[in-house]
């Protein structure tokens, strides 16, 4: 097993481009970091705070495929240090990333918080397995209520991971996100709204006692 994201990633043709291109020397550095292949907690955190993410897999042709995945928050679960979960959902019946993964089960995947500018870049192998064959993990992983779509289970085993650089990366924002940024204003433009309100009363006081009695 690679001890990092960068000796997986860096093969000979990539390394003769790097020193080629003149930034071999600092790449070679970061090969020699042994980290990178056990979560932590602020990698777990992070996962745990996802509603998606992209996993590529390569088809029996030589094709990779990049496949967007979607759910509530959290649905990609931390298993171990080493391991991640998901339930498979009845949904797109192509079935190409399963159908890649059972002849080639190496996988990339790519997790982002666009509004923090922040990717995580994870190497894995696939082990896809029978929701009937570990009950443990189809009550963790099957969302309440999706019992009857859930089709299997898939495990990632973490080869290695690393963090990408922010730059270009463009900051996006859920609906969930805008409107906790919008509260603090929206509440403030209801007291505004209020206090409005109370001073325009007290003008219309101020006014009619100030109107001569021209009955008299």
């Amino acid at each position: 097993m690679a001890r990092n994201y960068a000796s997986v990633a860096f093969t000979p043709e990539v390394k003769a481009l790097q020193e080629r291109y003149g930034s071999r020397q600092a790449y070679a550095h970061m090969e020699q970091k042994a980290t990178g292949t056990r979560l932590f907690d602020s990698e777990s955190n992070f996962i745990q705070e996802r509603d998606s993410f992209y996993i590529a897999s390569i088809g029996e042709n030589g094709f990779p495929y990049i496949q967007h995945r979607g759910g509530t928050k959290g649905f990609l679960h931390t298993i171990d240090p080493q391991t991640l979960a998901y339930a498979d959902l009845r949904g797109n019946r192509q079935f190409i990333t399963v159908g890649n993964t059972a002849t080639n089960p190496k996988v990339s995947l790519i997790l982002m918080d666009y509004a923090r500018r922040a990717r995580l870049k994870v190497y894995a192998e696939v082990e896809t397995v029978a929701i009937n064959d570990r009950p443990d993990l189809a009550d963790l992983v099957i969302p309440e209520g999706y019992e009857n779509i859930a089709e299997r289970i898939v495990l990632l085993h973490i080869i290695a991971f690393d963090w990408n650089c922010p730059k270009y990366i463009t900051p996006r924002y859920a609906m969930e996100e805008i409107n906790q940024m919008v509260a603090p204003m929206q509440e403030r433009i209801k007291e505004l709204e209020s206090e409005v309100l109370r001073l325009n009363k007290e003008n219309e006081l101020a006014t009619a006692k100030n109107i001569p009695d021209t009955q008299n």
